[in-house]
């Protein structure tokens, strides 16, 4: 097998993970694909492999450090060491006051945190050593500020943004690079849930373009659609009283399932 710089993509059954996966595979990735889905990583691999590109399919559940570990182990004796990590897998839960159930909470931080913390652990030593590598973060518009019926997913991913935020700045100088990425509304089986508006809604083609971009050029973040972006930046400044009242007045509705999909972006 041709020497490929290899990448390994969590949550790669669906959404962003399936479209970065096959993008990065026509930029000369050789892709390791990690979900719970063994099935669906199946069909993402093949889809790559009809286009001349190479991929190995890794499943694991990204909540358990000792399965991303192995995944990531597999991976690099298949493919050869990670040289890029994309840390996507997440799920979204709505957070209900009258029903509110802190398992599900931890349920949500240990497959979007903690599940990107563990990828990282598992890639990061090797990186220094070699003294290149990048990771990439995909966190969430919603992690800007609290929203409505979203406290777990919201926290989630504005953890997830800081952690990686931080870890950027500690790694100036060693080589290993870590981009930001918070993307808002995209078509995507879990936006495919929600009941309330989404504004700026985007296709999932233009915005892996988008991502596989700021990948390519290594930058620190990136939030799109800009509209969007700034929108929820400016509301980190406005006042509490004024945030609260705004925010009140989206209506989240309900999703058909609590839980959401196994891996999405």
């Amino acid at each position: 097998m041709e020497n490929r710089a290899v990448c390994f993509i969590t949550g790669a059954s669906s959404g962003f993970g399936m479209g970065l996966a096959v993008r990065l595979s026509q930029e000369g990735y050789a892709v390791g694909l990690a979900a719970r889905r063994e099935g669906h990583l199946e069909e993402v691999a093949g889809r790559i492999r009809e286009q001349g590109g190479t991929a190995g399919v890794f499943p694991c559940d990204v909540s358990q450090r000792d399965q991303v570990a192995g995944a990531i182990r597999r991976c690099e004796e298949e493919l050869g060491p990670v040289d890029l990590l994309v840390a996507n897998a997440g799920v979204s839960i709505n957070t209900r006051v009258d029903a509110f159930n802190a398992s599900e909470v931890e349920r949500v931080i240990g497959i979007n945190l903690l599940g990107a913390v563990y990828a990282t652990d598992a890639v990061l030593e090797g990186m220094l050593e070699r003294g290149r590598g990048q990771i990439v973060a995909v966190s969430s518009i919603a992690g800007f500020a609290g929203l409505p019926m979203s406290a777990a997913y919201s926290a989630s991913k504005g953890a997830m943004t800081n952690f990686f935020e931080s870890l950027r700045i500690d790694l100036r100088g060693s080589g290993v690079d870590v981009t930001v990425i918070t993307p808002g509304f995209v078509k995507t089986a879990m936006t495919a849930q929600n009941r309330h508006r989404m504004p700026f809604l985007m296709e999932l083609d233009p915005a892996v373009e988008l991502m596989a971009r700021a990948i390519r050029k290594r930058k620190k973040s990136l939030a799109f659609p800009w509209p969007l972006a700034a929108i929820a930046w400016s509301a980190r400044i406005l006042p509490r009283p004024v945030y609260d009242w705004l925010a009140s007045q989206v209506d989240r509705g309900k999703s058909p399932e609590a839980g959401g999909p196994p891996e999405d972006g």
